[in-house]
């Protein structure tokens, strides 16, 4: 068969015998099978989950974020389900919440929520940086009014998290184009600079083309960016760099750049030191 399925419906209606099923097929949740050796992905996994609840479960979290084609989501995450069950499996969250039927959207076949509805779970539910790398990564593919995250809010005054939702809220930014972009974002805005621009395009003094930063502050020409593996690993991209790195000091831009081992506070003096230099006043 090579898809996911309920087990015990393929049996009854003849899809597979009972021996077939315990042969080349193996339950990954409750009475939901994947062919044997198979390893399921974020999507299986999604399909199981809504099979697993017969059906009934609505999709919502880093899940229904992955659905709407965010970015930055591993296999193994759990699958968050607006349903009602008391003991969910292994790899399943199941939340006993409302939703109105203009908070949901029916994407490849399974019942999801909106991406404001979305928005709304990934902001209550996440630690604050964690929400913000998926908010950032939820609006980037999908982009989603916060006005309207905010009337949910509104509508389910009293529910868990909202508080924590509205402190995230104002500093999502679709511009982020990395999970480590928003890390680093929110360390300067937590540091108190100012919050930074994403994506910023830089030409040179005849209009042409130089380079597109993370993110900065153009006023004082200060920009960050975080260099990920591909910055050392691929050659045409280290060379890239390199010629790149002189023209902007020639612009007066002068640019943070951040790898993984870097310390915080180190990351921070840098960008606040150069912000100074530049005539910005704390």
């Amino acid at each position: 068969m090579g898809e996911i399925f309920i087990g015990s419906e393929a049996v009854a209606n003849g899809v597979v015998t009972r021996h077939e099923l315990q042969r080349w097929y193996r339950p990954f949740y409750p009475n939901v099978h994947a062919p044997r050796g198979s390893i399921p992905s974020l999507r299986d996994r999604t399909v199981g989950a809504w099979l697993w609840s017969k059906r009934n479960g609505i999709i919502t979290g880093v899940a229904a974020s992955a659905l709407h084609g965010a970015e930055w989501v591993d296999d193994d995450v759990a699958v968050e389900l607006l349903w009602n069950s008391t003991r969910p499996p292994k790899g399943i969250v199941v939340r006993n919440e409302r939703i109105s039927d203009d908070e949901l959207v029916w994407v490849a076949g399974l019942p999801v929520t909106t991406p404001a509805r979305t928005a709304f779970d990934l902001g209550r539910y996440l630690k604050r940086g964690q929400a913000l790398a998926r908010l950032d990564a939820l609006m980037r593919a999908t982009p989603f009014s916060v006005e309207d995250v905010m009337l949910l809010a509104k509508r389910y005054t009293g529910a868990r998290g909202v508080a924590r939702l509205k402190a995230v809220l104002p500093l999502v930014d679709g511009g982020a184009a990395s999970p480590q972009e928003s890390r680093l974002r929110l360390l300067f805005i937590d540091a108190g600079l100012p919050k930074p621009t994403t994506q910023i395009t830089i030409y040179d003094e005849c209009g042409r083309y130089v380079r597109t930063i993370d993110m900065g502050w153009e006023d004082f020409l200060v920009g960050a960016e975080y260099d990920g593996d591909q910055h050392r690993t691929s050659r045409p991209q280290y060379v890239k760099d390199m010629r790149v790195w002189p023209k902007l000091a020639q612009l007066r831009w002068h640019v943070v750049r951040a790898i993984r081992e870097d310390r915080d506070d180190d990351l921070v003096r840098q960008a606040w030191e150069a912000m100074v230099s530049r005539g910005w006043r704390p």
